[in-house]
């Protein structure tokens, strides 16, 4: 699996780039009324996972009926800056060979706030697919400045992955496809290609 391609593939322009978080009802209603995340429900001083991807937000949340914590789906606009901050500021969780001991690894992912994860993109059915997506985890200072700086936009698409779930499910796969958000290959910038491990 290690052979698989890595790329990041996204709704986004030249401003913004989209990413997917799944939520209980406190913090999902929370967000929405006031526009971003208030502390609490949402705790700040916890990772928080950002998945470009939708059909891998959609295999992480079960479509939104996976359980209570995740059955709500924010589709959240961050600024492009604040993605490469993210991208440059990290670390990969599965990385520790190009340090001279464990040790040593352990003390830089403990004051990296960024943690990148490559896990296999997947299809319609949830099913694995040649690449890999990413999935970036936020602490510390990256999750202050996720919430104060970067978010842009919040917008639930709740209801749009249940549309497209049903539409599976009724074995209507041309329709369901239809109405996939339209994911495009993003690029960073060069001084991340080889931090991230990017494929090109």
């Amino acid at each position: 699996m290690n052979s698989l391609l890595k790329e990041i593939r996204a709704v986004y322009n030249n401003k913004t780039i989209r990413v997917y978080q799944a939520y209980s009802d406190d913090i999902a209603n929370s967000t929405l009324e006031n526009g971003n995340f208030i502390s609490p429900p949402f705790k700040m001083e916890r990772m928080t996972w950002i998945k470009p991807s939708f059909l891998w937000m959609m295999y992480r949340a079960g479509w939104g009926k996976k359980d209570e914590n995740q059955k709500r789906i924010l589709a959240i606009d961050i600024s492009i800056e604040g993605f490469e901050w993210a991208l440059e500021h990290s670390l990969l969780s599965r990385d520790a060979s190009k340090y001279k001991d464990k040790e040593e690894w352990l003390r830089v992912k403990k004051t990296t706030p960024v943690r990148i994860q490559w896990d296999p993109e997947r299809n319609l059915y949830s099913e694995p697919l040649e690449y890999r997506s990413i999935q970036i985890g936020l602490s510390k200072d990256a999750v202050k400045l996720y919430v104060n700086e970067w978010i842009q936009n919040i917008t639930e698409v709740t209801n749009l992955a249940s549309q497209i779930h049903d539409l599976i499910e009724n074995n209507e796969i041309e329709e369901a496809q239809k109405l996939l958000p339209k994911e495009n290959l993003y690029i960073p910038s060069k001084k991340v290609w080889e931090k991230i491990k990017l494929s090109l």
